[in-house]
């Protein structure tokens, strides 16, 4: 009885700190699951949570810790995967190479285990825009609408991208044209 009793309030516990977390509330979030996570720390959804409220906070380095020990734990869980992806690259735009580089890593283990994981083909493309390997970004654009055709963020990097590209063509042959009108350098 008492340990029925435990497992419910643990249970409400928890989908009252997952509430929070949706209720982008981070903070009172980490205030329930904290505990949660010193019962149980091998806990799969427990980390998922509290991994997810530390990356709200930007808080990458904690998350990054609970995530991974429960990545190890269950290495199948592709939620597990997709936090720990986002923890690694924290924000986007102040990210180096060895972050996206870990967090590329992550975003292939979560495709691995499930090839129409939501959003990871977006983030995919969206580091690979930002490295500046357009092409490859457009790439993971399109494999991000296969998964949800009504992608529209996903639908306009893929047309400004290739724009992008299409002017970089468009110069290099106008440039290739005018070195040969104008002949080789004396």
């Amino acid at each position: 009885m008492a340990e029925d009793r435990q497992a419910e309030e643990f249970s409400r516990a928890l989908a009252e700190g997952a509430w929070l977390l949706r209720s982008n509330q981070p903070e009172a979030a980490l205030e329930k699951l904290l505990p949660l996570y010193e019962q149980a720390p091998s806990n799969a959804d427990v980390a998922i949570n509290v991994g997810g409220a530390y990356v709200l906070l930007a808080k990458w380095n904690k998350a990054v810790r609970v995530l991974s020990k429960a990545s190890e734990l269950h290495p199948e869980n592709v939620m597990l995967w997709t936090n720990l992806a986002a923890a690694h690259l924290g924000r986007l735009e102040l990210s180096g190479p060895q972050q996206q580089d870990r967090a590329i890593r992550a975003y292939e283990r979560a495709l691995a285990i499930d090839p129409a994981t939501p959003n990871v083909h977006y983030s995919l493309g969206l580091i690979h825009k930002e490295r500046g390997e357009l092409e490859r970004a457009i790439d993971y654009f399109e494999q991000a609408l296969r998964v949800d055709p009504a992608d529209k963020d996903a639908q306009r990097w893929i047309a400004r991208l290739t724009a992008i590209l299409l002017a970089a063509q468009e110069a290099a042959a106008g440039n290739e044209a005018r070195a040969e009108e104008d002949g080789p350098a004396l």
